[in-house]
């Protein structure tokens, strides 16, 4: 049976030592979370209108398509999130 630590450390990546950040790599990164919660706020707000909009005409073909780009839109903000925050990481 693993211990705490061991799977820690597996899900940390294993061998690699484990490296602190610096307060202004901190900063950075809550920068970066910070815009792209900002980013991610305003699809949700912009297509969650276009999805009532579309509701209230029965418009359900419509809904589910502003229903995907959403989602696509939201995981490629996310995805350039974690882009950012890794090279932020890397700096270190």
């Amino acid at each position: 049976m693993k211990s705490a630590y061991e799977r820690a450390m597996e899900r940390h990546g294993g061998d690699q030592p484990i490296v602190s950040l610096t307060d202004d790599q901190k900063a950075a990164l809550a920068e970066v979370d910070d815009k792209f919660k900002a980013k991610v706020a305003e699809k949700e707000v912009f297509l969650g209108d276009l999805i009532k909009k579309a509701t209230e005409v029965h418009n359900y073909h419509e809904v589910a398509q502003i229903e995907e780009q959403k989602r696509r839109e939201i995981k490629k903000l996310e995805s350039e999130r974690d882009a950012a925050k890794e090279a932020i990481r890397e700096k270190a």
